[in-house]
């Protein structure tokens, strides 16, 4: 039998710990903060008497749109009740319609406005400030978000996300990761062979990054990753302004494309990839790359793949007009971009033909004048698609292919519609975009209304 002295604990001991148990309590409770005061009445912003784009080929009929703080809270045909709410900040839109803020799938918020000169040599600081200057024009062009494929854009993310500054929603990529002389080794020939670190300037800063084996890309792809990218960009081919590699090159190995895939989906999120020919899309297809870009000398039976994978394509209406970079006739990079503008027909109508998940991106590097361009090159879509399938391409298509960074989301919510719960980015056009698509190219004109995160940013309705 157990003896009740070796194993019942000491009455003095019970009370010894009953009074540390009260004394412990009253302290826990001390340290926790005193319950905060009631936030004063919320605020919103009431739109009125609008047309609303709700994907359809057709607008709503005449409606009420509520916003109450990053929200949208109520849509109704009929009156709605705002009583409850401290201020109401109230848009008579006049019959006029509202739409989703643009999304633009292939942007690069670092690399618009400087020349590829500038890369190669200017400071980090100032090529943040006149990103920062181009992201407050991107959002008064109606583009409420961006993502963003190449560029060391987490710092301007922060700055808008906090406020410091206008700009679009980003969904960053950090650097391009790239092989040596791929599309994005900027390198001259001179700093080849690496030696040391051999780190370029553009390397340097964040821009782009070399990896030459799966291990490589795998270490890259994580530090994208930790500083907090959405998804990661690979150039599974080379490109028109590839310093070194022709575009017909395929310029990663299947296990160095599965390398990166496997560190993303590690991280809940995916990787997206820079491929021209069919062989770079099928290598990346069997890697498990969920997001083709470009894809401009894409054949039938890669096309019918990819529908079959269910794999998504962000391209670009890239046309021989005004908005295409002029390069020496002779030149190498004129025969790329020759073979470029020759298959952007191709694509496009293959896309429609399979119906390819498909977004609209721009892609715009190094051109600050055709970056005030962007809305512009909506309109050429209408090529091989209706205007509503054009709008659905820049906003909620576009929205559905950004939630596949799934807990990678910098934004989780819905983006691209006006539906109840959604984010309240939002534009009020003078006009109906589903008669005439045009509209969206002017936006200093046509777009009266721009608001971001249920913050307006632009009112010309203002009374």
């Amino acid at each position: 039998m157990n003896n009740p002295s070796r194993t019942a604990f000491p009455r003095w001991a019970l009370l010894l710990a009953a009074f540390l148990a009260i004394l412990a309590t009253g302290w826990i409770h001390a340290q926790q903060p005193a319950a905060p005061p009631a936030p004063p009445g919320e605020s919103g912003v009431l739109f009125t008497n609008v047309r609303v784009f709700t994907g359809a080929p057709a607008l709503s009929p005449v409606s009420n749109v509520l916003v109450v703080g990053n929200r949208i809270r109520t849509i109704a045909t009929g009156a709605i009740a705002t009583g409850n709410l401290a201020q109401v900040t109230r848009i008579d839109g006049g019959g006029r319609t509202l739409m989703p803020g643009l999304i633009d799938n292939h942007w690069h918020t670092m690399l618009v406005r400087p020349t590829p000169a500038e890369m190669m040599v200017g400071d980090v600081g100032y090529f943040n400030i006149l990103a920062g200057a181009e992201a407050t024009a991107t959002l008064m062009r109606g583009f409420t978000t961006v993502r963003d494929l190449g560029g060391p854009s987490f710092g301007l993310k922060q700055a808008i996300d906090s406020g410091l500054l206008p700009g679009p929603r980003i969904y960053p990529s950090g650097a391009i990761i790239s092989i040596t002389g791929g599309h994005g080794d900027f390198r001259p020939l001179t700093d080849l062979p690496r030696t040391g670190s051999g780190e370029h300037h553009m390397e340097q800063m964040g821009a782009a990054l070399i990896a030459d084996s799966p291990d490589e890309v795998r270490m890259r792809a994580r530090e994208q990753l930790a500083k907090g990218a959405s998804q990661i960009k690979l150039t599974a081919g080379g490109g028109v302004a590839s310093p070194h590699s022709p575009l017909d090159a395929a310029t990663f190995t299947e296990a160095e494309l599965r390398a990166a895939v496997e560190a993303a989906e590690n991280w809940n999120t995916y990787v997206t990839v820079h491929a021209y020919t069919p062989v770079a899309i099928r290598r990346a297809i069997a890697a498990g790359v969920k997001v083709i870009e470009h894809a401009h000398l894409i054949d039938e039976p890669t096309a019918q793949l990819m529908a079959q994978k269910g794999i998504w394509l962000s391209t670009q209406p890239f046309l021989d007009d005004e908005d295409i970079p002029r390069m020496p006739p002779g030149s190498v990079q004129y025969e790329r971009l020759r073979q470029v503008l020759e298959g952007t027909d191709r694509v496009y109508t293959l896309a429609k033909k399979y119906k390819i998940k498909t977004v609209f991106g721009t892609d715009i590097l190094f051109d600050a004048r055709l970056a005030t361009r962007q809305g512009a090159q909506l309109p050429k879509l209408a090529k091989w698609f209706s205007n509503v399938e054009i709008l659905n391409q820049a906003t909620g298509t576009g929205g559905e292919l950004l939630a596949l960074s799934g807990p990678r989301n910098p934004y989780p919510g819905k983006l691209g519609v006006v539906e109840s719960g959604a984010y309240a980015d939002l534009l009020v056009v003078d006009g109906d975009p589903l008669q005439n698509i045009n509209l969206v190219a002017d936006p200093e004109r046509n777009f009266l209304v721009i608001m971001k995160d249920g913050k307006i940013y632009k009112n010309r309705l203002a009374r």
